[in-house]
């Protein structure tokens, strides 16, 4: 027990280091570790004590338990309180030499003459590609050792069409290359409840992202620089034979996925049924395909071990069958997670295998709680930073969920003979009760991750484990072996086909089950004690059947479930400013009303920043429907998550400057499919000045556009789509809000001279160009915060800093989202309060 509570204590030091907003300074160091000898010595004197009592005082009876507790509970205390200061110094000590090897402000954002070497299995996406790379020199010098490197093509297609074939080099792990960069610090959106960038790739290394500039030279080719290279080299000879049998495949992205996990070519769409439906385990490398491959490598080399001989002694007589089973299957698990890219589930799942082999060699009677926290143990001391991957959660908590259901559900006594379809039957039904323990017991951790849970899983799981795991995979494996040698083309092309129809097949139902409304269900964010009494709960109904009240536990999973967070007060109001780049988004909630301004910007055919930002925020918020959805005017980076957002999320009343279902049609046709549309808003309404509504006490009314003007076409220039801008007032009891769109210094005098009024926060128009924010204006709103939602590095230079400074002078504290993420404005009675999310979630990797 001690050493599993060391472990887990470990393990806890290792997520505290993690979420600190800085690593200790040396002085820090020095209190711990005095605090921690102070305590050892304490402690390690306790059994004394009782001693130095017997001597003072006549001997009692109540001695006895103080004398055991002395004896037997103080020392083991020391072994969880050095196994935490351990883990805690293990990785600051890894944190703190990543965090030296970063690029200098200096040197950021310009360009650098870099001699690097391909690292990774480049991703080939669509007119460009991207790779990790190990910096071999620089100039200037002090480049990071590890950048990720992004070479787009010379052709730019637009956000809404698909980007042709463009001409690149043959890039293979290995070979050393001369390129110009454009260097600088990885930077991401940062939102509340949102994915963090900047964190994931600072797991990953990579301290510095670069554009390559010019045409980069190939210097000279190192296939066997390392081992690393050698097997992501390994990776790029099967994925180069498998392509040209998978290439016009619907999902033939999927088998490169199951065969080298290279998941760079499944489609979002194809991503969205797999989240749906919880399957996007099975969609790469996971444990149970390696676990599967480990087993046969072993049960094959048990039967010839047992059957061949070497001069003229059996194989079996020199060392015994079980032991060479077991370091081959092994070795299987070894080279086949080397084949998966080393990912957080392969390392879990080879680890975990190892510390059976060790068991199982050296005659240690492990139990399975031993072996899943010594495994955990293994990944977190290797990688430090496995505890930020969700994979690290979902794959050791699956596996703790099925270990625990496993004490219990027994198997059945031998009876009479039953039938092959009774059989058939009985399996079916195991599997979906296995799978529905699982997906119940990790509901917690899924809504602490993804806001969102699947209620289709079970029946999705049930039918896609065993088609993947048992025939997919097995052929994707096969066909990455037949396609590497010459000559068996045909056979190639036949496991192929076969692979690929049995997936297509499988589809069909998935996509029916995702199409489902009820497909998912929404879970909003929930304090931290929800989670701890749901894992508790969940703790408690796998315990062994026969413990009362044991069924009821489920019951405390609720409160992490049905949480809805506290909604502003009547005539209160709270607003978010999304960092959407360079876009706006601005989602404001009353007690009982949810109102979205904006959409954000459109990246591509198939990403923006609606999906990538905004429906995780309404998720964590518990907005299940939009009462109101303004679109200020026709610009991507205003419009273009509209789509997103109304497949997403039910409109009641929408307002925009411009016919909103003419351009719907248009963004269908220039997506290649007319005639598309999402489902629309229930009202759909022209914004301008004298509409006006009231709820929960708060007063919406627009003061821009007239009513007499001329709306702007989709078609229009861009000059006068943004003079067409809504303008929406917002007032409470207690203060007031101005969201402007990207109106010019011409509209604000025009909103000064009809008696606009002091406002209280102001969003800066037009992302804060100098086109905007007029004196005049400035003075007139005269406002305590002002912001400016605007891309980190965009190349029209918003916010100005002439306009930031007018604003600052006029004593508004200005905000910005490229530097302080996504700003939260809470009016209430007491005070109008406003904080960015960097700065109430400081972490020692996020960028200034």
């Amino acid at each position: 027990m001690v050493g599993r509570i060391s472990l887990l204590a470990g393990l806890a030091a290792a997520g505290v280091a993690h979420v600190l907003p800085r690593t200790p300074e040396p002085v820090e160091w020095a209190w711990l570790a005095g605090g921690l000898l102070a305590a050892s010595l304490i402690v390690s004197a306790a059994p004394v004590f009782p001693r130095f009592v017997r001597r003072r005082r006549p001997v009692r009876r109540r001695h006895g338990a103080l004398d055991c507790l002395a004896r037997n509970c103080c020392p083991r205390m020391l072994a969880p309180l050095w196994a935490f200061a351990l883990g805690l110094v293990w990785v600051c000590f890894h944190i703190d030499h990543r965090l030296s090897d970063s690029l200098s402000p200096q040197d950021e954002d310009k360009v650098s003459r870099v001699v690097l070497r391909i690292a990774t299995l480049p991703r080939e996406l669509p007119g460009s590609r991207r790779f990790e790379a190990e910096v071999l020199a620089s100039q200037p010098p002090g480049i990071p050792r590890r950048i990720l490197v992004s070479w787009h093509g010379t052709d730019y297609a637009g956000p809404y069409r698909q980007v042709g074939a463009a001409s690149f080099p043959d890039l293979v792990p290995g070979q050393v290359w001369r390129m110009s960069l454009n260097l600088r610090r990885p930077h991401g959106a940062s939102n509340p409840h949102g994915f963090d960038y900047e964190g994931h790739v600072f797991a990953q290394g990579l301290r510095a992202v670069g554009s390559v500039r010019g045409t980069p030279r190939l210097l000279y080719d190192e296939p066997g620089a390392s081992l690393a290279v050698q097997s992501e080299r390994a990776r790029h000879r099967v994925r180069q034979a498998m392509l040209p049998y998978v290439r016009d495949s619907r999902y033939g992205a999927v088998l490169l996925a199951l065969a080298i996990g290279d998941q760079a070519g499944v489609p979002p769409e194809d991503w969205t049924v797999f989240n749906r439906t919880s399957i996007t385990h099975l969609i790469s490398i996971s444990g149970s395909h390696i676990t599967m491959l480990a087993a046969l490598g072993g049960l094959l080399t048990l039967w010839l071990w047992k059957r061949l001989a070497w001069r003229g002694r059996p194989l079996a007589e020199r060392a015994p069958a079980q032991v060479a089973a077991c370091l081959a299957a092994l070795c299987v698990a070894w080279l086949y997670c080397l084949l998966a890219g080393w990912g957080v589930p392969a390392r879990r799942t080879f680890l975990m295998l190892a510390v059976l082999a060790a068991a199982h060699l050296c005659r240690l009677p492990l139990g399975p709680p031993r072996v899943l926290l010594l495994a955990a143990a293994a990944v977190v001391v290797l990688d430090p930073w496995a505890l930020m991957a969700s994979g690290f959660w979902l794959s050791f908590g699956a596996v703790a969920v099925l270990l625990a259901s496993g004490r219990w559900v027994g198997m059945p006594a031998i009876g009479h003979p039953v039938s092959a379809g009774a059989r058939l039957a009985r399996g079916l039904w195991a599997a979906c009760r296995l799978q529905l323990i699982v997906t119940v017991g990790l509901m917690p951790i899924l809504a602490t991750l993804f806001n969102e849970i699947s209620i289709v899983s079970p029946i999705a799981n049930a039918y896609a484990i065993p088609v993947i795991s048992l025939v997919v995979t097995p052929l994707s494996l096969l066909l990455a072996a037949v396609s590497m040698v010459p000559g068996l083309e045909w056979l190639a092309r036949a496991v192929s086909w076969l692979a690929h129809e049995t997936l297509q097949l499988m589809m069909i139902p998935t996509h029916w089950l995702a199409s489902m409304d009820a497909a998912s269900l929404d879970a909003a964010a929930a304090p931290w004690w929800t989670m701890a009494l749901a894992l508790a709960g969940m703790a408690m109904a796998l315990l062994p059947r026969g413990l009362p009240a044991r069924g009821a536990a489920w019951l405390l999973v609720l409160p992490a479930l049905l949480w809805r967070p506290e909604r502003p007060p009547e005539g209160a109001w709270d607003m978010v400013a999304v960092d959407v780049g360079q876009g706006a988004a601005v989602l404001v909630l009353t007690s009982g009303h949810a109102l979205l301004f904006d959409t954000g910007v459109r990246h591509g055919p198939s990403s923006d920043a609606a999906a990538r930002s905004i429906l995780p925020l309404l998720r964590a918020k518990g907005v299940k429907k939009l009462d109101v959805l303004v679109v200020s005017h026709a610009d991507i980076d205003h419009a273009g998550g509209l789509r997103s957002i109304l497949e997403a999320r039910g409109v009641g009343q929408s307002y925009s400057s411009f016919d909103a279902v003419a351009h719907l049609r248009r963004e269908a046709a220039l997506l290649g499919m007319p005639g598309d549309l999402p489902p629309l808003p229930q009202v759909l309404s022209r914004c301008h000045d004298g509409v006006r509504w009231k709820v929960d006490g708060v007063a919406f009314d627009f003061m821009w556009p007239l009513e007499s003007s001329i709306p702007a076409g989709t078609n229009s220039r861009s000059k006068e789509r943004n003079a067409q801008s809504c303008v929406l007032r917002i007032r409470g009891r207690h203060h007031s809000a101005l969201l402007t769109g990207d109106i010019a210094t011409g509209q604000e005098n025009e909103l000064v001279r009809r008696a606009l009024g002091p406002v209280d926060v102001v969003a800066a128009a037009h992302h804060g160009s100098r086109s905007s924010s007029g004196r005049d204006f400035v003075a007139h709103t005269a406002p305590a915060h002002v912001i400016a939602q605007a891309g980190r590095w965009n190349r029209y230079g918003h916010p100005h800093p002439t306009v930031q400074q007018r604003w600052q002078r006029a004593g508004a504290r200005f905000w910005r989202t490229d530097l302080h993420g996504a700003v939260t404005v809470r009016s209430r009675v007491e005070d109008l309060v406003v904080e960015s999310h960097r700065q109430a979630r400081q972490r020692h990797w996020s960028g200034p």
